[in-house]
């Protein structure tokens, strides 16, 4: 009987466990990587400019190219490298794919390896390829991984990078205690994890030393005291590819661990989704959020979202319950601290190329924040030192405009908004963006040349209608400026010498548009404004497109797992007699929603449907049950337990960015081992205008 979802159930032992031991549990997060830009000079190294080897691998043509192994929030298989760990351990979060085969580096002949590759990831961040040298970056993981050194030549090799390695002394592997012969236990899980940040560091920095130091085990307090260790070492940049839930404790782990100043110490923002994790938000380090990265047609050649596979993975974000808000950190939503600060590409599913023999068979895509922080730590690296007493975090802070924005995604539902759901300047999945160069990453406040650009506030045109909105900006030295924009309505482009906007629009909706200024010493600024475009009187048809919007004719024009559409007196109908239902077991349960349908090109398009959330959860805190509804690629929202109402409640959502697409509109209801909760849909409309 469908009612028997109602019935209560005994708390399942990880809720238990949850509530025994209270202690911080840490997890170490994903992983990622991408191509480069040539040899400039940068702040820290203004007369760097002579030719060496991993320059030229770096410009390469050859090496530029881009493998693409999936599309932004594509739910690709992977597997989670390491166990699920007991309380007060971190849980290692890296994530190999699953659907590209791994080869040793011998099978791959001349090809190669799939995922991103060093080259892609200069290109897409704009990074100086002759600058590192001298600098160090520490890597702290937990385990031993014994072909570390073997594989690390691999991965250089295969790109042409420069041999690192312990005799030339660019390689160094240490336990927590600084030995190199009395090394942690081997772990095939920790090994993997190591060999994704090891080989991003070599991809961002490649004329950088790397220490490779690793924790006795994999608790709380040997983390710490290899944190420690790091430092201890001399590195000024440290990442971090681990966090988990946050604990009262946690400030005082801050003191012991991590309060390191002139040291940029990074940290993963996790990879589940909308929530907080320590110590991503810890106030002495620079959190790292989670981008999905590919290739465009716009000026910078690449795009960034926001990284959301579902309502279980994606990048960490929120405010902090325990630690205090730095001073540099001024979002007026949250009292506390607010994780992210930045962030770099995460998504599995544009992921990064990495060589593992020991816990994997060879060549490998990887994903996850546990890519986007060494990334991270190795541009802070490119920038130079930290001055003697700074907290490194707050130097994005400072140079916001030396950023790209990313201004679409969300990795859940939350409120305000921007603690979840990207937008122009700072959000927490995010945070102030991903790196346009290396200026945001450098000592002390914005100097050089100043470039200001006009807001030319909200735009509007129609479908069909020619546009032209000229762009002013200057350049505090009368230099010549470099004009890019992000978001423009479709069919209208900036041409990159005068300013100038021009084109057809031929997209209906509403766009949040950022334009760029930028001159050749690399100062630049922006301005964000909207631009909407109307339907254009009469060039769309007002219709319904959705089939059996209220499900009265049961299953048609729908696909759904076997039960969901239904007369059960269990639940109520909005409208009628039949409704969706999904979920509401009380155990480990999927439920699936969908149909595809076509929104013709030049029309707003707007969702509507009739939600009711009905729970046996107690919780006020803890989402355990999710709902996430998608419309293609885009997760329009995500609810669960903590959404409870009492009846039920319309939403709206604007599609109109899809016009002209095949999209299939979905719901998928994901429940856990106990106490149910039910998702409840009707009413359903998909109306154009």
């Amino acid at each position: 009987m469908r009612e028997s979802r109602l019935s209560k159930r005994r708390r399942s032992l990880r809720r238990l466990l949850a509530v025994s031991f209270p202690a911080l549990t840490l997890t170490v997060a994903g992983l990622v990587a991408a191509p480069t830009a040539g040899a400039q000079p940068t702040a820290a190294h203004p007369h760097t400019t002579k030719v060496t080897q991993n320059d030229k691998a770096l410009t390469a043509p050859g090496r530029q190219t881009y493998h693409s192994t999936g599309k932004a929030g594509q739910k690709v298989p992977t597997t989670h490298l390491c166990a699920t760990a007991k309380p007060g351990h971190a849980s290692c979060f890296a994530q190999r794919r699953t659907d590209i085969k791994q080869r040793l580096a011998s099978a791959l002949a001349a090809a190669a390896p799939s995922g991103l590759s060093p080259a892609n990831l200069h290109s897409a961040y704009n990074l100086p390829t002759a600058a590192g040298s001298g600098m160090t970056v520490a890597i702290v993981d937990a385990y031993n991984d014994p072909n570390a050194e073997s594989d690390l030549a691999t991965y250089r090799s295969t790109y042409g990078l420069s041999a690192c390695t312990k005799a030339n002394g660019c390689f160094k592997q240490v336990s927590q205690t600084g030995s190199t012969t009395s090394l942690p236990t081997n772990d095939t899980g920790w090994a993997g994890e190591e060999m994704l940040d090891i080989d991003m560091v070599s991809a961002v920095c490649p004329n950088c030393s790397i220490d490779l130091v690793e924790a006795n085990s994999a608790n709380d307090t040997d983390l710490g005291i290899a944190e420690n260790e790091a430092v201890a070492l001399g590195a000024k940049f440290i990442s971090n590819s681990w966090g988990g839930s946050e604990s009262s404790s946690q400030t005082s782990e801050d003191t012991q661990y991590f309060k390191h100043p002139g040291v940029a110490i990074t940290v993963s923002s996790g990879d589940s989704a909308y929530g907080a994790e320590y110590p991503a938000t810890s106030q002495y380090v620079t959190a790292v959020g989670g981008t999905a990265l590919t290739t465009s047609s716009n000026s910078r050649g690449w795009s960034e979202s926001v990284w959301h596979t579902n309502s279980t993975e994606g990048t960490g974000s929120g405010c902090s319950a325990y630690d205090p808000k730095p001073s540099w950190q001024t979002d007026t939503g949250c009292a506390k601290r607010m994780e992210a600060d930045v962030s770099a590409v995460a998504d599995p599913a544009t992921g990064v190329a990495v060589y593992d023999t020991f816990g994997g068979s060879g060549w490998a895509v990887y994903g996850g924040t546990s890519a986007s922080s060494p990334i991270m730590a190795s541009v802070y690296a490119l920038a130079g030192t930290p001055g003697s007493g700074d907290y490194p975090a707050k130097y994005p802070y400072q140079h916001t405009g030396n950023l790209y924005d990313v201004t679409s995604g969300n990795n859940g539902s939350c409120s305000p908004s921007y603690f979840c759901t990207a937008g122009t300047g700072y959000d927490g999945p995010t945070g102030w963006g991903t790196p346009n160069g290396t200026a945001a990453f450098t000592a002390g406040s914005s100097s050089g040349n100043t470039v200001t650009v006009a807001n030319p506030g909200g735009q509007s045109t129609t479908t069909g209608g020619s546009a032209s909105l000229q762009i002013n900006a200057t350049d505090s030295a009368g230099a010549a400026l470099t004009y890019s924009a992000t978001g423009l309505p479709t069919g209208l482009s900036i041409n990159s010498s005068t300013g100038l906007i021009s084109g057809t629009a031929s997209t209906a909706g509403t766009y949040q548009v950022t334009v760029t200024a930028k001159d050749s010493t690399g100062a630049s600024g922006s301005a964000s404004f909207t631009w909407t475009v109307g339907s254009g009187g009469g060039g769309c048809t007002s219709a319904q497109l959705l089939a059996n919007p209220g499900f009265e004719s049961g299953s048609t024009g729908w696909t759904a797992t076997s039960g969901v559409i239904n007369t059960d007196s269990g639940e109520a109908a909005h409208g009628g007699s039949y409704k969706a239902w999904l979920d509401g077991y009380g155990s480990s349960h999927t439920d699936t929603l969908s149909q595809s349908v076509t929104i013709p090109a030049g029309c707003k398009a707007t969702l509507t449907f009739y939600l009711h959330i009905d729970t046996a959860e107690t919780t006020s805190s803890t989402a355990y049950d999710k709902l996430t509804v998608s419309a293609g690629s885009t997760t329009l929202a995500s609810y669960s337990n903590l959404n409870a109402n009492s009846g039920y409640a319309q939403k709206t959502f604007d599609l109109s960015s899809l016009a002209g697409q095949t999209v299939t509109l979905k719901f998928n209801g994901v429940e856990d081992s106990s106490q149910q909760t039910s998702f409840v849909v009707d009413d359903t409309a998909l109306t154009t205008s």
